[in-house]
């Protein structure tokens, strides 16, 4: 069972004790008063309460509002070598608690990535994401999330009206927490309404900063942590982001447990499907709920009937039997999501895929998600893995690509460009969020080539025996009239037209170390489809003698090579 502790109400022992948390933890940052990156006052910084005894201070991104204090189980999750049903990649497998939801987890590696490229500096984990997110609100419930990554309902903590929490009045008129009078910390991190103001992200690329949405909260928490040129692989600056975005000791011990756990190893697993945390750290009598949905309200019972004088006098009877409050309606199902009617993914007239090296391949991978009825479902996210030893890609440079199923419940996926390396590799599809077989499909890249060679100069190759040649042969290659560069050729000083052995007399070029050679390999034309051989040399004999370059695609040309004794 997993552990739960109480967390203190806020107040001046909350305070005391989370200063010497900071002391002890941070030599370098402490979560005080702090400004954000536009010189506004930002959530970690005290705030005026009119009651000294709430504490009234809104703390870090959350305004210190409740979170989940379930720890992980003492058992590590164990790698394995198997491999995931959707990524292809090794993961580990075992423990429930290690299971995180796909879309999730795909948002909380996204977040890693875009801020390993704008501030390389943090080196922030996604495993820091994962258990934030696990602590603020059980991975999004769970992972109920729709394809884009915005949760079905809102995600929201209780009012942060000074009853045990922090006093924060309505910042945002109710537009992101729906509370025109006090604030509350909304979505899958649990951001208040003035936090996200500023720090709010767009992950996902839809145009919105959308706190409901695990992209744009997982990466609005990662630059979060990030701020004040943060280094996170430092134990201590990676306490203060802990503290500053929740300021309790108990939040950051049960983080850094978390952390720990996910850093061993994790797996994926459809959404919907996630462990749920049970204890909450405001589980103490009179708190408000955990992060959650707004509750319904119940059905007030019956109130007793009065009792009635007995006939005659003398007392009274019974109390009439009071008929027993109608029960609530039991709630209704949840119906399942998209991505939970997938039962298998069909090819949707996917043709060869074949390119030339450097180009891009005319034909794009397409799958159409389809349901035990084999009709097609729509918004539901699939996502596009290339897999072998390529340097293709999908435009834009990467290597995977998530693509939303529209109305046919058909996802296309981008453009794939060739690199240089020639050969077959794999492009997988998969549904995010179902553990289900994918479909592969074989991708070819072939050399470039050439079916045209030419000189570029008219300029007759001539020498005496034991000379070099003044000129250097240079031609020019082409397919179907166009420029054909980096085409690989091999050029050989053959024996005859009929006869295409290497000769063992005659016109050479020389190795590195001057030795002779009459084949060489590896050549390969510039951009611009020229290729400019090394210098010849002749030996003692004379006469007419051939040299034949060949491109890969078929392109030939045999060039006259004569050595003759000078004129008297």
């Amino acid at each position: 069972m997993a552990a739960h502790f109480g967390r203190l109400r806020k107040g001046a022992t909350t305070t005391a004790v989370a200063a010497v948390a900071v002391a002890a933890l941070s030599a370098s940052q402490a979560p005080g008063v702090t400004t954000d990156d536009l010189g506004r006052q930002a959530a970690g910084a005290a705030q005026p309460s009119g009651d000294a005894n709430t504490g009234g201070a809104g703390g870090g991104a959350t305004g210190d509002s409740p979170y989940y204090t379930d720890l992980p189980p003492l058992k590590s999750p164990n790698p394995s070598p198997s491999a995931s049903p959707t990524t292809g990649t090794t993961v580990s497998v075992g423990e429930a608690e290690a299971g995180i939801p796909a879309t999730v987890l795909d948002a909380y590696k996204k977040a890693e990535a875009e801020l390993r490229a704008s501030k390389p500096g943090c080196n922030l984990p996604w495993q820091l994401l994962a258990a934030i997110g696990k602590v603020e609100s059980g991975q999004a419930r769970g992972g109920r999330v729709d394809a884009s990554g915005t949760t079905y309902s809102p995600i929201l903590g209780p009012k942060l009206d000074g009853n045990g929490f922090a006093l924060i009045a309505d910042t945002d008129h109710g537009a992101y927490d729906g509370d025109p009078a006090y604030d509350r910390a909304v979505g899958p991190m649990q951001f208040i309404p003035s936090t996200w103001e500023w720090a709010g992200r767009d992950g996902n690329g839809d145009g919105k900063k959308d706190p409901n949405n695990v992209y744009d909260a997982a990466l609005a928490a990662g630059h979060y942590l990030c701020r004040f040129d943060r280094d996170l692989s430092v134990q201590s600056q990676m306490n203060a982001a802990i503290l500053n975005y929740n300021n309790s000791t108990e939040y950051l011990n049960t983080v850094l447990s978390w952390l720990e756990y996910y850093r061993k190893g994790t797996h994926e697993v459809p959404d919907g499907t996630g462990a749920l945390p049970s204890h909450s750290s405001d589980s103490d009598p009179g708190a408000n709920p955990s992060p959650t949905t707004p509750a319904t309200p119940s059905t007030p019972s019956t109130p007793r009937a009065p009792s009635t004088p007995k006939p005659g006098g003398g007392g009274s009877t019974s109390p009439t039997p009071t008929p027993p409050a109608p029960s609530s309606p039991a709630p209704s199902p949840t119906p399942p999501t998209p991505t939970q009617t997938v039962d298998h993914l069909e090819d949707a007239n996917t043709g060869k895929l074949t390119a030339t090296a450097g180009s891009a391949f005319g034909t794009k991978v397409a799958v159409r998600a389809e349901s035990k009825a084999s009709k097609g479902v729509s918004k539901v996210r699939v996502r596009f893995t290339i897999i072998g030893d390529t340097d293709a890609t999908f435009t834009g440079g990467e290597s995977v690509a998530t693509v939303v199923t529209g109305s046919a419940g058909t996802a296309t996926a981008p453009a794939l460009v060739a690199g240089e390396k020639t050969g077959d590799f794999t492009v997988r599809a998969t549904v995010v969020g179902r553990v289900l077989g994918g479909l592969d499909y074989t991708a070819t890249v072939t050399p470039r080539q050439a079916d045209t060679l030419t000189r570029t100069s008219d300029t007759a190759l001539t020498c005496v025996p034991g000379g070099e040649f003044a000129d250097q042969v240079e031609l020019k290659a082409t397919y179907k009239g166009a420029v054909a560069g980096k085409v690989a050729a091999t050029a050989t000083l053959i024996k005859s037209a009929d006869d295409a052995t290497e000769n063992d007399k005659g016109p050479y070029f020389k190795d590195a170390d001057g030795k002779t050679i009459r084949t060489l390999t590896d050549l390969t034309t510039d951009a611009d489809g020229v290729l400019k051989l090394p210098k010849l040399y002749a030996d003692d004999a004379t006469g007419t003698f051939l040299l034949r370059v060949n491109t890969t695609g078929g392109a030939a040309l045999t060039v006259e090579l004569k050595v003759a004794a000078a004129a008297s």
